[in-house]
């Protein structure tokens, strides 16, 4: 685990669990916005740290921010059972879903309080608000997707989140402005089929997963610390292979689910959108190769004040996953051609 659980937070991660599957398996707006509500108040109190004053700077952002996302949630409801799903109204209230969940998934142009509230927050904080908190509001998305808008916020969540990860020199803010061009790509994957966007965001959790622990257990916040403390070699090579599978470079994991997206598109005519796509998905793969890439040609000697012990058993499952992440593309292809 990223951090030592205590009663308090293993209450607070149940109830988040439960309203993440209560929203799912609403069938009533009041119901999901219930959920929505118990989502946020059972996240906020996980961002609070007494070890780093900041957390609260970025759970008052994270909560106005949500709560203006659920006010007008609330609004569209109250203006779909007044007119009571009018034609002339419909399109209206299907807009302002989308742009309220967007809001609230911080998907671009939105998303300039993503990486304002993910920098100073804990690592496993971080997994939680860039993987499991984007969960509820894509499964709304789903019940009302207005397409038009949604390939307008796919372009700009693309483009930005790969531009604007090249200059970060923070991790957390790289890995921020990495979930938001992620989020264009599950986007689109909702548009195509609801169990590729489950088959996405599986693998997404898997490979953040790994990522971010590795992070936490290094104690790395910052781009130079990754090549100025002295890692074993093995670790480097399970940052590396994590990276490029995030990435989305063959045969990796992270290639299959967007694989199947551009043989979707391609398949639909949409070749525009693909290659969109394709080159920002170059892009990210650029400043992960960046980050990794300055590890292995640079070394310095270790500082004795930044030691760390890791245990053995978590290089374990860590070294499972990076197997799994290297091979499964090619077991996939076994398994298909039989």
């Amino acid at each position: 685990m990223f951090l030592k659980m205590n009663l308090t937070k293993m209450f607070f991660i149940m109830m988040l669990i439960f309203s993440t599957l209560m929203i799912i398996c609403s069938n009533s707006w009041i119901s999901i916005w219930i959920g929505l509500e118990i989502n946020l108040l059972s996240f906020i109190p996980q961002m609070m740290s007494l070890n780093n004053q900041m957390t609260s700077e970025s759970s008052m952002k994270y909560f106005l921010i949500q709560s203006i996302a659920s006010i007008n949630f609330l609004f569209s409801i109250i203006i779909m059972f007044i007119t009571n799903i009018n034609i002339n109204s419909l399109n209206f209230i299907i807009i302002m879903l989308n742009l309220t969940l967007l809001l609230k998934m911080g998907a671009a142009p939105f998303h300039s309080w993503f990486p304002k509230v993910m920098k100073n927050l804990s690592w496993f904080n971080c997994f939680i608000l860039s993987t499991w908190q984007k969960i509820a509001p894509m499964i709304i998305i789903s019940f009302c997707l207005f397409k038009t808008l949604i390939f307008f916020f796919i372009i700009f969540s693309v483009i930005i989140g790969s531009i604007m990860g090249i200059s970060q020199m923070a991790l957390r803010d790289m890995m921020s402005y990495s979930s938001i061009n992620h989020l264009g790509w599950m986007l689109t994957s909702i548009i195509i089929n609801n169990n590729l966007f489950n088959f996405y965001l599986f693998i997404y959790i898997i490979l953040n997963m790994n990522i971010m622990m590795m992070f936490n257990l290094c104690s790395f916040s910052y781009f130079n610390q990754i090549f100025s403390v002295n890692m074993y070699p093995q670790f480097k090579n399970i940052f590396f292979y994590n990276m490029l599978s995030l990435g989305g470079l063959p045969p990796f994991l992270g290639f299959l689910p967007k694989w199947l997206i551009i043989n979707f598109l391609s398949n639909m005519n949409m070749q525009m959108i693909c290659i969109i796509l394709m080159m920002t998905a170059l892009i990210n793969l650029f400043y992960y190769i960046r980050l990794m890439f300055s590890s292995f040609m640079l070394n310095y000697f270790e500082n004795k004040w930044h030691a760390y012990k890791i245990s053995p058993h978590l290089i374990k499952y860590i070294n499972f996953m990076t197997i799994i992440s290297i091979l499964s593309l090619i077991l996939v292809n076994l398994i298909y051609n039989i």
